[in-house]
C-alpha cells in the first residue's frame, strides 16, 4: 500500500517514526502521525489545518496530546465514564505521579522505551493506515495524500481525534475545506484518466 502514498504521506510516516523515537515509545501511533502532521511545510494537509486556524496553535493541540498522554491515553469520555462510577481519573494520576514522578502512566517515558531504531507501527498507526486508504478511495483519489491521513486521524474514537476536533477539526469541517478548491483534481467530471468526461 505504500506505494500508493504520496512523498508528503511518506514523510509524515517518516516524521511519526521520529517523533515515537524522539518519545521513547515502543511503537510508532497515532498521535505521532498527527505531530508529523504539525510539523508538515506546504502541503494538502497543512492547509487544511492552516484554514481550520490550528497551524498556529499547534503548541495546544501538542499540550492536550501530552496532557492525554499523562491520564495513560484515557480520552475525556473515559474520564467522564470513570467519574461516573466514582473513579476521579486526574486523582489517580497525581497520585501515581506523587509516588513515581511526572509522567508515570505514560507509555513513552524518556529511557523506558525501546533502544533507538526503527519502531513498529502500533494498532492505531496501522489503523490510520488502513483508514487512510478508504478516505482516499471514498474521495476517488488514485493516491494516498497526508489529507487522507489527517482525514483518517479525524474519524476515530480516541484522544487524537478528540484533541483534533477540540481544535476544531472534525471529519466535516476537514471534508468542507478539502473539497474547496479540490473539484477536477478528485476525480469529479474526469474519466479517471484525468481527461476531462465528454458531456
Amino acid at each position: 500500500m505504500f506505494e500508493r502514498f504520496t512523498k508528503d504521506a511518506r514523510d509524515v510516516v517518516r516524521g511519526a517514526a521520529e517523533h515515537a523515537e524522539r518519545a521513547g515509545a515502543p511503537a510508532v501511533d497515532a498521535e505521532h502521525l498527527l505531530l508529523a502532521l504539525l510539523d508538515r511545510g506546504p502541503s494538502r494537509a497543512s492547509f487544511a489545518l492552516a484554514a481550520l486556524g490550528v497551524a498556529d496553535r499547534g503548541d495546544s493541540v501538542r499540550d492536550a496530546l501530552d496532557e492525554a498522554r499523562r491520564r495513560a491515553g484515557l480520552s475525556r469520555a473515559d474520564a467522564d465514564a470513570l467519574a461516573g462510577l466514582g473513579i476521579d481519573v486526574s486523582e489517580i494520576v497525581a497520585r501515581v505521579e506523587e509516588v513515581h514522578g511526572a509522567g508515570a502512566m505514560s507509555d513513552g517515558r524518556a529511557g523506558r522505551g525501546r533502544p533507538s531504531g526503527r519502531r513498529p507501527f502500533g494498532r492505531g498507526a496501522k489503523d490510520v493506515i488502513e483508514k487512510s486508504l478508504r478516505m482516499a478511495l471514498a474521495r476517488k483519489d488514485r493516491h494516498i495524500g497526508d489529507e487522507h491521513l489527517l482525514l483518517a486521524l479525524t474519524v476515530r474514537t480516541d484522544v487524537v481525534a478528540e484533541v483534533l476536533a477540540d481544535h476544531g477539526v472534525t471529519h466535516t469541517s476537514l471534508t468542507r475545506v478539502l473539497g474547496e478548491g479540490r473539484g477536477e483534481d478528485r476525480g469529479e467530471g474526469r474519466d479517471g484518466r484525468g481527461t476531462a468526461k465528454a458531456g
